[in-house]
């Protein structure tokens, strides 16, 4: 789908969008005190992947994608889309980047065809190289093809938001929490459209409150909080950087002392599984087995647990 040659892609090096220095204040006029919602954000994100924004409401990203797709206009900063500049560039940057935003902002009486048919003519896109019906089939709306979007579900409206923001053909998609409130069918079927876009070299951009979704789905993740980025790295990396660990054991018989160890914290669950909770900086699992071991516990059953993105997303975003 991602088909625009003649791009300024010279120069841009690997990365499909680079942002330095972003900032973005809201009021200060008439006596109000003025609200920083970007504070000198820096980032790259490479040509071809899939990168997770991730952040707790008001941390700044819709006000970041609104930069990006040309809604709101920055205070200070640069920002390169596809290697141009978005203030010599503008029409060409912002032809560069597609957004499935949010809000359902339909119109309740065209079709899905002339829906995406209107799109593409507010993007320029000449009749010949519109691709309507393939996007109708890439989403599964071809049945629906003529029917009135106001007869849609919610979960194919959702999904007609996905066909217009690729009509113009544009090398980034941004994902603004494409799965909220929708089923585990259309759920899959996002996703799977998804990959099928990134593998045809499409870069995809996503925001989701659903973290086990980012870590499944995203290669590079940036965790904004409070207008600034707080990190930024393969998402292998960040999961590294909690080292928590719990062993999860299940005893041969209720255990009459529990195990005891520096480093260990032991917690009972209710169907008599003890959680063993260590650092794996700090403390080994020979130690832990050693614990368990020396407070005379057989063993029927063992399994460690390792942090996942909620636990590093919770401990980079903490006040």
């Amino acid at each position: 789908m991602s088909d625009q040659t003649g791009r300024g892609k010279s120069g841009m090096g690997d990365n499909a969008i680079e942002i330095r220095g972003l900032r973005k204040t809201y009021g200060g006029a008439k006596g109000q005190p003025a609200k920083e919602a970007l504070k000198g954000i820096d980032l790259d994100i490479p040509q071809g992947s899939v990168f997770g924004l991730l952040g707790p409401n008001g941390a700044g990203k819709s006000t970041l994608i609104n930069i990006l797709a040309g809604l709101v206009t920055k205070t200070a900063g640069h920002v390169t889309i596809w290697g141009f500049d978005q203030d010599v560039n503008p029409r060409q940057s912002r032809a560069s980047i597609g957004v499935m935003p949010q809000e359902l902002n339909l119109d309740p009486f065209f079709s899905p065809r002339g829906a995406l048919e209107v799109q593409a003519g507010l993007y320029g896109v000449p009749k010949a190289q519109r691709k309507s019906d393939e996007i109708l089939a890439l989403i599964g709306l071809e049945d629906k093809a003529d029917a009135y979007a106001r007869t849609l579900s919610g979960g194919m409206r959702r999904r007609l938001l996905l066909g217009k923001a690729l009509v113009h053909h544009p090398h980034i998609l941004v994902l603004d929490e494409p799965t909220a409130g929708v089923d585990i069918e259309l759920r899959q079927m996002l996703w799977a459209n998804v990959r099928k876009l990134n593998e045809q070299g499409m870069t995809i951009i996503l925001t989701t409150h659903y973290l086990e979704e980012a870590e499944e789905m995203c290669d590079q993740i940036a965790i904004i909080n409070q207008g600034e980025v707080v990190a930024r790295d393969s998402t292998a990396n960040l999961l590294g950087r909690i080292d928590a660990k719990a062993m999860v054991i299940h005893p041969e018989t209720a255990p009459t002392t529990l195990p005891q160890a520096p480093g260990i914290v032991v917690e009972q669950r209710a169907d008599g599984a003890l959680v063993l909770n260590y650092h794996a900086h700090e403390t080994s699992a020979e130690q832990v087995l050693e614990a368990v071991r020396n407070a005379g516990i057989r063993i029927r059953d063992v399994k460690t647990e390792e942090a996942d993105l909620q636990d590093v997303f919770l401990e980079l975003t903490r006040s």
